[in-house]
């Protein structure tokens, strides 16, 4: 028999965050998290993300076991301002039981029928800065820090279950000998000439900060158009810049500047933490932290994390003078292979932005619907 019970009790919730290190135990490409990170970010009190969405975690239990766990979410800003009555589910892990699945799915669908919502989507996380999406393919490809991994059955499950594929998000890689400066040097030079724009490097955190505000803002405007967007609000800038940008190399964050120091354009990369946190097995102390500073400094693949432009600089070529920094700082590192986060299969524009370096798809995921 399949009982489900809401993880509540902080015993509860380090169940929750603590189940994947089974179900994926022994697995070389599953990338655990830093538990008390994890269980800190479900944590009301101190995740802005509360501010305008509420979640519900349970465990499905098997024989007194752990067989399965999953979050229900509701973002209201999504439901309210944008009029989509959805209700979403994250962080889904479960044994290759599909009646497991199908348990703690109905938890979802009763928290949105209980909210008059239309229809559940997920794998999705809280905001856009969160995970998304179960893999499709790239099982045999080391995950993320900021992906989930998961294994082939989990998509099964869901088509089985009713549910059809909402949106598609691709991963892609090349390594950095793929990149020619020839595409993008006489552009970075005519552009910033013609547009009256200078790039911004920073070798301190403490250089960094006082653009920060200003990039999320850019951030919000870059992405508003595609779908599911919700703003990221004041209150989770503050957030987003305790917890991350100072774990940021800052020379890995370029920003571009106009003749009046609004920011135009930016992009953040960030090392592979991946082997790093496989070897903290989800633990920063004794050891982890060592793990993850030394892959700070010393990584020589590098995740571009995120980048946005201006609406009004979008296909102006602005992005050449990112390529053009970042190029000459790699090469300084010794940087050896580029990822990609995943994206929308459908956003043509920033699938162009990397053609010229001959990038291959390694990992594909997407969001699975059902309506209520």
């Amino acid at each position: 028999m399949i009982t489900i019970k809401e993880a509540v009790t902080k015993k509860e919730m380090t169940d929750f965050v603590k189940f994947p290190f089974s179900l994926y135990k022994d697995n070389k490409y599953w990338v655990p998290p830093i538990i008390s990170d994890e269980i800190e970010s479900f944590d009301k009190t101190k995740n802005p993300a509360f501010e305008k969405a509420e979640a519900y975690f349970y465990l499905a239990y098997k024989n007194n076991e752990i067989v399965g766990r999953i979050a229900g979410i509701i973002n209201w800003s999504e439901v309210n301002d944008q009029q989509k009555k959805k209700v979403r589910f994250g962080w889904f892990d479960v044994i290759d039981v599909i009646e497991v699945t199908k348990a703690l799915l109905e938890k979802v669908y009763e928290l949105g029928r209980k909210n008059n919502l239309e229809y559940v989507e997920g794998p999705m996380g809280f905001s856009n800065l969160d995970k998304v999406g179960v893999l499709t393919e790239g099982f045999e490809e080391i995950g993320t820090m900021i992906t989930w991994y998961n294994h082939p059955y989990f998509a099964s499950h869901f088509e089985q279950l009713g549910f059809t594929k909402e949106k598609e998000y691709l991963e892609s890689k090349f390594p950095f000998e793929n990149v020619k400066p020839e595409f993008f040097e006489k552009a970075n030079e005519l552009v910033k000439k013609r547009y009256q724009l200078k790039p911004l490097n920073f070798k301190t955190t403490k250089e960094v900060m006082p653009h920060v505000d200003k990039m999320f803002d850019l951030f919000n405007e870059s992405y508003a158009s595609l779908s599911s967007f919700v703003a990221i609000s004041d209150v989770q800038k503050e957030y987003f810049k305790k917890k991350y940008i100072n774990f940021i190399n800052p020379e890995f964050i370029k920003f571009v500047e106009d003749k009046d120091h609004n920011i135009v354009a930016f992009s953040i990369v960030m090392p592979s933490f991946s082997e790093a946190l496989q070897k903290s097995k989800g633990k920063l102390f004794p050891f982890g932290f060592l793990h993850l500073l030394k892959a700070r400094k010393q990584c020589k693949d590098m995740i571009f994390y995120l980048i946005g432009v201006h609406p009004d600089y979008q296909n102006k070529a602005v992005t050449a003078i990112i390529f053009n920094e970042y190029y000459h700082t790699f090469r300084e590192k010794g940087v050896v292979n580029c990822f990609r986060t995943p994206e929308l299969a459908d956003n043509v524009a920033i699938h162009n932005l990397w053609k010229h370096f001959d990038p291959i798809v390694h990992k594909r995921r997407c969001t699975y619907r059902k309506e209520l």
